[in-house]
């Protein structure tokens, strides 16, 4: 039952997240709250690893949301679900596009798609900045985490300063001070 559960959540996620795989995250904080599979605290530690690992950060996300799930089977049932809609989608848009490619609903369509996939992301941001920068269930300054805060502006300065600096450089970097500064 936990594997049907997790295919028609994360079918349902990939079908709907327009944007690319930060746009997975409104759908992942869903799941977040209604199962047990994971909480909010480790979904912001699966984005980490999500885009400190290669691949797609969706894909990466699903796979080990479903490996939290259920194990490896449910790493495998999570990431199929979350690419079949596209792929679906896509083998028919190939089919279909070439004969619409100038219709005006067509462009209308993609039209409202952008900033929906641009909203999406938004909120995606949004919520990982209050899981990074916040402390849960405090209000003030108390709930600031101001170490997390110190590293991101540190990473920063450490970026325009010297451009040429490999992002996993500075992805080690913010990984070691994190680490040490138990974040």
């Amino acid at each position: 039952m936990t594997y049907l559960l997790l295919f028609w959540e994360f079918f349902k996620t990939g079908l709907l997240s327009v944007g690319g795989g930060l746009a997975t995250l409104p759908f992942l904080y869903d799941m977040a709250e209604r199962y047990d599979w994971f909480t909010t605290e480790e979904l912001a530690n699966m984005l980490a690893v999500s885009e400190s690992t290669p691949g797609p950060i969706g894909v990466n996300m699903a796979t080990y949301a479903g490996i939290q799930a259920a194990g490896i089977p449910g790493g495998i049932v999570a990431t199929l679900a979350l690419v079949l809609p596209s792929l679906i989608i896509m083998l028919l848009i190939v089919k279909v596009m070439a004969r619409f490619r100038e219709n005006r609903i067509v462009n209308c369509v993609m039209g409202v798609l952008r900033p929906a996939s641009v909203g999406l992301i938004c909120a995606a941001a949004i919520t990982v900045v209050k899981v990074a920068l916040l402390h849960s269930g405090v209000s003030g300054f108390a709930a600031i985490k101001w170490p997390a805060i110190v590293l991101g502006i540190a990473l920063l300065l450490i970026n325009l300063k010297w451009k040429k600096l490999h992002p996993v450089v500075l992805v080690a970097i913010g990984a070691a001070a994190g680490m040490v500064l138990g974040l």
